[in-house]
């Protein structure tokens, strides 16, 4: 029940949407040479997706990950958004179960990128533009298949010390990652507490690697 509650998330409606369909990482062309900070965070999170593209079968899951997780660190909030995901709970928890969720969702998210982005066909991932998104900023992208078919993903950026970090991501400019999250997290909260949580994602991420294996 939790595995199917993880599956029918984010994944179901955004990554089976624009990866699933053979939507790899891609050359990152800019709008502008030089491009802002949040354009930039952008650039180099998609540098290294296409590294692991290009590398794809030599690297293998594990050795994609390896490369992803320290970037995920770096690029993401990833302590934003565990916080917005997990929703009014948040407050009430105590560190250590904030801690607890935070790592299993940056694994969770470094996982499932290892597994999506694991080999490249020519397919293009265009930064557009950025557009300011209240006291945040919402970097415009979208990626073009082969054959021309081209689907929109926007990342929120948030400024953190002076580092543009990576906060949601939208498909479509529409469809919130966070949001999806928060859904499918309350429920499964109110049925088994933290615990089943983290116990969630790691058998998702469990799942995502036994499919990487057989394929």
């Amino acid at each position: 029940m939790r595995e199917r509650s993880i599956r029918n998330g984010w994944r179901g409606r955004v990554l089976s949407l624009c990866l699933v369909l053979g939507l790899a990482a891609s050359p990152v062309i800019s709008a502008s040479a030089a491009g802002s900070g949040a354009q930039a965070t952008v650039q180099s999170f998609y540098s290294v997706l296409l590294a692991n593209m290009q590398q794809g079968r030599t690297l293998g899951e594990s050795g994609r990950y390896a490369k992803l997780a320290p970037v995920v660190d770096r690029d993401f909030d990833i302590a934003t958004m565990t916080r917005l995901a997990i929703g009014q709970s948040w407050q009430s928890l105590p560190p250590a179960q904030q801690q607890q969720l935070q790592a299993a969702f940056a694994h969770y998210v470094a996982a499932t990128y290892a597994d999506r982005f694991d080999s490249y066909s020519g397919e293009q991932l265009q930064v557009t533009g950025e557009r300011p998104f209240g006291n945040d900023t919402m970097v415009q992208t979208k990626i073009v298949k082969s054959d021309g078919d081209t689907t929109r993903l926007d990342y929120l950026m948030r400024s953190d010390r002076g580092s543009w970090r990576i906060a949601d991501i939208y498909l479509d400019g529409t469809i919130s990652q966070l949001a999806v999250h928060r859904s499918e997290f309350h429920s499964i909260l109110q049925r088994d507490g933290v615990d089943g949580l983290v116990m969630a994602l790691n058998r998702k991420v469990d799942l995502l690697r036994s499919v990487a294996r057989a394929s």
